[in-house]
């Protein structure tokens, strides 16, 4: 635990660990939001003295940020304490902060979140990875989310480093007010949620390598890593060979590296452990199903979803599992904004409560589909498969599968 913890903070520090002890015994739950709600009760400035003494890293967007923060971990090497469950709001990281008397610290962060997060723990590096809808019952509005992103990394207020996405006006837009940025040029795609300029609401033209408005808002020129051709950083030219599969892991990795060079880790050594992961929280891992092989991707939004259908391979079999509970967000119309045309050459099983929406969004897609009300009816076949679920249709699928 952090030392110099005043009376009232070490008295809310053992009820984090008391509740969250309790939480797992009685299986309410992993065992970090509901002690981490009890600490704060007791004492609400506890995220701040947790985080005193210690070099913090925060990592936030709203796809990527459980893998990128995994990898950062990773590849920081030794002691690091991490919110590595998923609980990425201020519970999950008073939880993650008990746990652990680690100087070092890698919280993912709930976009949300993040002003909060950055004024508690005075971090030494933030990563902005992207943003895009989420969750459209109560995340919709991004231009507003970049606004409050920009104003808490103002360089009035905050002193660290901001790693950007420069592929993403939207997170430019948030970070270009920060005393010290490193640009990341990475391969932009999802481009349904930055139609126009921040600054003007004028058009953002777009062309294969860059970005403008007419009001002079541009892609920023100068880059402290790139991933086109091969992964840059800092002028040296770096080969990904990542266990991890999907080209927006490679994009992940050159974020996770250029906040680690940031902190001073040698950039080789890093990618070295980076490349040793093959799951993340049981994503992209292998699991067994019956006679069938399956490979769990989490998708949750438009921009993920599409990023996750670029990275199909060829061949096996392709299912989607959709629910639309409280932690994947009530309005599954996201689903009319992914681009399911891609699977036009593929037969996909629709799984899941929103199956038969899933299905109705394939067929105008033009996507050979089927509705499975029984998944144990695909237990037997030959072919491995690529399961592709939101948040709770993937725990459900955790569940129902074993590892490999």
């Amino acid at each position: 635990m952090t030392p110099g913890l005043t009376l009232r903070s070490r008295f809310a520090a053992v009820a984090v660990r008391e509740v969250n002890a309790l939480s797992r015994l009685l299986g309410r739950g992993s065992g970090t939001v509901a002690g981490g709600r009890a600490g704060l009760w007791v004492d609400p400035g506890l995220l701040t003295s947790l985080s005193r003494g210690r070099q913090v890293v925060l990592v936030t967007g709203t796809n990527g940020k459980t893998t990128t923060s995994a990898m950062v971990r990773e590849g920081w090497g030794g002691d690091v304490a991490a919110n590595a469950t998923g609980a990425n709001m201020p519970e999950g990281h008073v939880a993650a902060l008990c746990a652990s008397s680690a100087p070092r610290a890698v919280l993912e962060t709930d976009e949300a979140w993040l002003s909060t997060v950055v004024g508690a723990t005075r971090p030494a590096v933030v990563a902005l990875l992207n943003l895009s809808r989420d969750q459209l019952d109560r995340a919709n509005e991004v231009r507003q989310m970049a606004q409050r992103w920009r104003e808490c990394l103002d360089a009035e207020y905050f002193h660290g480093v901001v790693v950007a996405n420069s592929a993403d006006p939207l997170v430019v837009f948030a970070a270009e007010s920060a005393s010290r940025v490193a640009w990341v040029d990475l391969p932009g795609t999802w481009r349904g949620d930055a139609a126009s300029c921040p600054h003007c609401t004028r058009a953002i033209v777009f062309t294969t390598d860059s970005w403008s408005c007419a009001c002079g808002f541009t892609k920023p020129p100068l880059a402290a890593a790139s991933l086109r051709d091969q992964l840059v950083v800092d002028g040296v030219a770096h080969r990904l060979d990542l266990a991890l599969p999907g080209a927006f892991n490679d994009a992940n990795a050159a974020v996770a590296l250029t906040v680690l060079s940031r902190l001073g880790v040698d950039v080789t050594g890093a990618l070295g452990r980076i490349e040793s992961l093959t799951s993340v929280q049981g994503r992209y891992g292998l699991r067994r199903f019956g006679d069938r092989r399956i490979r769990l991707l989490l998708a949750k939004n438009p921009a993920g979803t599409a990023a996750l259908l670029e990275s199909l391979e060829v061949g096996g079999d392709v299912w989607i599992a959709i629910n639309a509970q409280v932690a994947d967000g009530r309005d599954p119309s996201w689903l009319y904004d992914v681009p399911f045309e891609v699977l036009a050459e593929r037969h996909v099983h629709c799984l899941g409560e929103r199956r038969v929406d899933l299905a109705t969004r394939l067929t105008y897609a033009g996507v050979s589909c089927d509705v499975v009300d029984d998944p144990d009816s695909l237990r037997s076949g030959s072919r491995e498969v690529t399961l592709i679920a939101n948040y709770t249709a993937f725990r459900d699928w955790m569940g129902r599968s074993a590892p490999c």
